[in-house]
């Protein structure tokens, strides 16, 4: 039977059930899913958000596929108060270094947040500078180089201090809380195939 789950992937979290050293893996948080569960995608050790996971191979191939271009929302607090011109750069494409060679980024959706997003604290939680201030941004992409925003970020001068995956299309992680994990219908998946 096809199973879907979104997973809030908490702070220095692997994407990977597999230990690897010390480091929390899934399987710190989710023991009891059946061994045929996978992440689709990944995100970084230090990032946090939204992570979908299935055994549903085709549906891994949907969103993993660059042509379909499925929007994934980030929102990133960044180091320093954050301009319209950085963002509107943000959205025209930045050159980012990938394996040694220089790649723009397609074009993105880009806007300033105004106030802080509703989200649970990190653990631990950022460090705190007085003297340098920091802003949120939102940026929603239609591709998923490695550690592509926290690179773009830094592209504009706005190096990224915690990196939250806020959604996947229409699925997003509302009100859930780091290591929080809830089962998808599949009428939720299945959007996702339109």
């Amino acid at each position: 039977m096809l199973q879907y789950y979104a997973f809030y992937k908490p702070y220095q979290t692997l994407c990977q059930f597999s230990p690897e050293g010390d480091k929390q893996t899934l399987a710190h948080w989710l023991p009891l899913l059946d061994k045929d569960i996978y992440p689709i995608g990944r995100l970084d050790y230090d990032s946090e958000g939204l992570l979908l996971l299935s055994n549903d191979k085709k549906l891994n191939h949907q969103l993993l596929t660059p042509s379909h271009k499925h929007p994934r929302t980030y929102y990133a607090q960044v180091e320093g108060a954050i301009t319209p011109q950085a963002i509107h750069q943000l959205c025209n494409g930045v050159s980012i270094n990938i394996d040694g060679k220089a790649y723009t980024t397609q074009k993105a959706v880009a806007s300033i947040l105004q106030t802080a997003p509703n989200l649970p604290p990190r653990n631990p939680p950022i460090r705190q500078r007085l003297s340098v201030p920091d802003s949120w941004l939102s940026l929603t992409l239609i591709e998923g180089k490695n550690r592509q925003v926290r690179r773009m970020t830094a592209a504009v001068g706005f190096p990224t201090l915690r990196l939250v995956r806020y959604s996947i299309m229409h699925i997003n992680i509302g009100n859930m809380q780091p290591g929080e994990c809830i089962s998808l219908p599949p009428k939720v998946i299945q959007k996702l195939w339109n």
